[in-house]
């Protein structure tokens, strides 16, 4: 085979602006360009993950290496909380977007509703919340293709169980595989299967609740400006209270420092 015909064969990498908050990848993308997307990806058939990336990910991931190194190799990772489209505004990126798990996941199944693409739930609190879940989408998407369901044990999985959910996977044809396991669980989990799956895995956190009315989700006002947490901080502030009593100040101090030398973090992509 010819270097030229080699040439053609290679995939040309998509252009995205990216840069490195606290030293981890966010991309400025939108919901209409992350849901072509993740579908385009889907009928390849390819392997990928998609990371939803918000305050609370930056912190484990600047705390944690390993996280850090695995969310900068995603295939995606979108600005979820709104303080990070602060973040890419300052630095340089101006049209960045808002696109979050809540909003994204309806988004992406709508369209895998219209296409006929399967897609999979991995995650949740239990078995009744899933089927509250999967009873929610049917009655907002009733042509959606839900191939596979599972809840985890909230133990590791043995090595022979997770061969046998690997091959449940893979037996159902999900091409789309939504991952709700909270982070960083769930990052760890779609990267360490990357390569194993034939889905594109989004790592959504918190949206099955959400979708399944489980958990009620904050006004829009709040969203837009940044209040998010403090919704969530009010309706679970016995889970909740740490996380951003401790990460939301670091979150700002550290920013701010980046900011004032931010060529530390140099854009990538």
């Amino acid at each position: 085979m010819t270097r030229e015909a080699v040439r053609c064969r290679e995939v040309v990498p998509e252009s995205t602006i990216t840069r490195r908050i606290l030293g981890m990848r966010v991309d400025a993308t939108t919901y209409d360009r992350a849901t072509e997307r993740v579908l385009r990806w889907a009928a390849e058939g390819s392997s990928r993950y998609v990371c939803i990336a918000n305050v609370h990910m930056v912190m484990e991931a600047y705390d944690d290496d390993e996280l850090q190194q695995l969310v900068n190799r995603a295939d995606l990772v979108t600005s979820d909380g709104m303080p990070l489209v602060w973040g890419l505004k300052a630095m340089g990126v101006p049209e960045a977007e808002r696109v979050c798990g809540p909003l994204l996941t309806p988004a992406v199944m709508e369209r895998a509703a219209r296409d006929g693409v399967p897609i999979g739930l991995y995650g949740g609190a239990n078995e009744r919340a899933l089927r509250r879940l999967i009873d929610a989408l049917y009655a907002r998407f009733p042509t959606l293709k839900i191939a596979f369901a599972a809840v985890p044990p909230y133990r590791p999985l043995t090595p022979e169980e997770d061969a046998a959910l690997v091959g449940k996977i893979v037996e159902s044809g999900a091409r789309i595989l939504f991952v709700g396991l909270g982070c960083p669980k769930q990052e760890f989990w779609m990267a360490e299967h990357r390569g194993r799956v034939p889905c594109v895995m989004l790592g959504v956190g918190a949206a099955f609740s959400f979708l399944s009315g489980d958990k009620p989700i904050a006004p829009a006002w709040m969203q837009r400006n940044g209040l998010e947490w403090l919704f969530r901080l009010l309706t679970e502030p016995g889970r909740l209270w740490r996380r951003y009593v401790r990460q939301n100040p670091r979150f700002l101090v550290l920013f701010l420092f980046q900011l004032l030398g931010w060529r530390r973090y140099p854009s990538v992509g």
